[in-house]
């Protein structure tokens, strides 16, 4: 006997009515703002009411591969208290939209190799899995779910999971939650801005349940993408206030997606051309005075480090950068493009008439990490060529040097003793204060 459950949500979390849930859906499908082409096969979206976050829970699940058979909807508990991981025993569920299949040879198999149980009582009032589900079922022509209610558990068993059924690229998952609950707008977005960097860098330590009622599942694909050297890259944030227009008493939402790399590298891959406009236009407005209005992708508005470099027929014109992210990518981007141009002491501000004859490049820099030496032989023996910048710093003294300057000083006790100099120390310094760290760049230039 086939056993089909019923919506628990539908009156409530989203209408029961088919042509307004219908008319809803084709409303977010209108407001999508379509922004990346790469598809995933993971994603973290919100599950307040549709009328709330609705938009950019279709944002992200939108973003899934559609050639994806089975997706994993990983849920909070909020109704009821258990151990482990809750499953459902339905074949199948139904929605206003109609019915769509539960996976239930995935579901054994979770049971068997991961210790989850059935157990309906807990996810039946839930509404953290099924406000996902009419979603589902616009995006998706032909595709079985596996609806898994997550209670007191180590996140580590979800991440697991996740590296376990990844293997088959069939298989796809959506983190369902929302991120702080019951702050005004402006706290909401401080701690939001908190959590969405922590996603973003993959340093989930001290991840706490007051930032995202799902934080067990986030930080489950948070670790499986650190374990991988994946990516997770914004789509969207936002709250209620978004819809209600109350700022006194938010629910914050965000939206990422998992990317199959390293964020600088998909940045390089898609968005090249772009950062290269970008510093031109802000170059070309610092004259004119006209102020910048730029829709942009939100992997940008991640926290990033960059220098921004302008060149005059092949000589250096100007280059000002971070060493470290402080601040929005974007940000970094507009403030350099101009430091560069302007701020450089080794130069003369540059002038209107130059623009047309200068070339820009862009380095985005991965966090520094400090090389651990117990003289310079071992320091020089540790550096990598075309690799690595360097940072040196001993006391007030200190300098780097991108991975591209290896092109001018591809020996490296050339490359040392120079960055000496620029530190203001001599060629010949060294002690046992002397610190060095490495990083690396993503490299986008001009033409």
């Amino acid at each position: 006997m086939v056993k089909i459950k019923e919506p628990s949500v539908a009156g409530s979390f989203y209408t029961a009515d088919k042509q307004t849930l219908i008319n809803q859906i084709e409303k977010f499908v209108s407001l999508s703002k379509n922004q990346y082409e790469y598809k995933t096969r993971a994603v973290i979206v919100p599950h307040a009411g549709l009328i709330y976050s609705g938009r950019l829970a279709y944002e992200g699940i939108s973003q899934l591969d559609r050639k994806l058979k089975n997706l994993f909807i990983f849920a909070p508990a909020h109704r009821v208290g258990f151990d482990g991981l809750a499953l459902s025993s339905y074949d199948r569920w139904k929605t206003p939209l109609g019915e769509i299949f539960v996976n239930q040879e995935i579901c054994f198999e979770l049971i068997e190799k991961f210790g989850a149980n059935y157990n309906d009582d807990a996810i039946a009032p839930e509404h953290s899995i099924e406000i996902e589900v009419p979603i589902i079922q616009s995006v998706f022509e032909d595709v079985k779910i596996v609806p898994v209610l997550i209670g007191r558990v180590d996140f580590n068993v979800v991440s697991n999971i996740i590296s376990h059924y990844y293997k088959d690229e069939e298989n796809g998952f959506i983190i369902s939650s929302d991120l702080s609950h019951f702050l005004t707008d402006d706290n909401a977005r401080k701690l939001d801005h908190t959590t969405a960097s922590m996603i973003e860098s993959g340093n989930i330590n001290g991840f706490r349940f007051d930032q995202a009622c799902g934080a067990l599942g986030i930080a489950g694909l948070v670790d499986f993408a650190n374990k991988k050297e994946f990516s997770i890259i914004r789509i969207d944030m936002t709250n209620s206030s978004e819809t209600t227009g109350d700022k006194s008493n938010v629910v914050g939402y965000g939206c990422w997606f998992l990317y199959e790399g390293d964020k600088n590298e998909f940045i390089k891959k898609y968005y090249s051309d772009f950062v290269i406009n970008l510093v031109k236009i802000v170059l070309k407005t610092s004259f004119s005075k006209e102020k910048i209005t730029i829709n942009y992708p939100q992997v940008l508005d991640e926290m990033g480090a960059c220098f921004v470099t302008l060149e005059k027929f092949g000589n250096l014109r100007g280059c000002i950068g971070s060493i470290i992210a402080h601040q929005p990518l974007i940000m970094d981007l507009v403030q350099h493009s101009k430091d560069a141009a302007f701020n450089d002491y080794r130069f003369n501000p540059v002038v209107e008439a130059e623009l047309k004859d200068l070339t820009v490049s862009i380095s985005i820099l991965t966090e520094p990490k400090k090389i651990d030496f117990s003289g310079e032989k071992d320091l020089l023996g540790k550096m990598v060529p075309n690799v690595d910048g360097i940072i040196i710093k001993d006391g007030k003294y200190q300098a780097v040097y991108l991975p591209v300057v290896w092109e001018q000083l591809p020996d490296k006790s050339e490359f040392l003793n120079s960055l000496k100099v620029k530190a203001g120390l001599r060629p010949d310094y060294f002690s046992d204060t002397l610190e060095a760290y490495r990083f690396e760049t993503i490299y986008i230039k001009e033409g």
